[in-house]
């Protein structure tokens, strides 16, 4: 299929393990069915809380697999094993702080405790990268938050134009 690649990585050691069904990932998916008009394709992945796994999946799709935006879920919490913000700097050539700001300003409207998440986003060549929650519900809030401003980024990095679903979201480009 050619478009646009989106990656979609979920981060959960239990997941990974079979004990549970990734429910992140799919809600993802779903989401960006709905928004996105362009013609794209979802490159997932399931790993583990490993901060060389998860550096090494984002290295894969941002470098080999040539998605212009890879989306995480999971890990970005205070918990011990949440090490995906961590593994995302680490993988970074531009940390973009707004990211994470907008989604803890957004997810505080529903969660007292959105002050716990530490997601991040950032770019890596002509990727961004942004960290999600693992609820399905944050994903939705979160991503609403932030997609207005996710296709002019790609832009400026030199990644395909993406258009979304103006009755969903619109996106937003300055006036040339």
């Amino acid at each position: 299929m050619s478009g646009i690649r989106i990656g979609i990585v979920t981060v959960s050691d239990r997941a990974s393990r079979g004990e549970y069904e990734d429910l992140g990932g799919p809600a993802i998916q779903a989401w960006f069915q709905d928004v996105v008009a362009s013609p794209w394709q979802a490159i997932v992945r399931l790993i583990p809380d490993e901060q060389d796994a998860i550096e090494a999946t984002l290295r894969e799709l941002c470098d080999d697999k040539g998605c212009c935006l890879v989306v995480t879920t999971g890990g970005t919490g205070p918990a011990l094993r949440d090490v995906t913000p961590e593994a995302t700097r680490a993988v970074l050539d531009k940390e973009l702080e707004g990211f994470g700001e907008q989604m803890r300003r957004a997810s505080l409207a529903f969660v007292p405790t959105a002050i716990l998440s530490r997601q991040t986003a950032g770019v890596r060549g002509r990727s961004l990268i942004l960290n999600l929650p693992g609820k399905p519900k944050a994903i939705g809030e979160c991503l609403e938050a932030v997609m207005a401003a996710v296709p002019y980024c790609i832009d400026l990095v030199g990644g395909p134009r993406m258009e979304t679903r103006p009755e969903r979201v619109v996106a937003f480009r300055p006036k040339a």
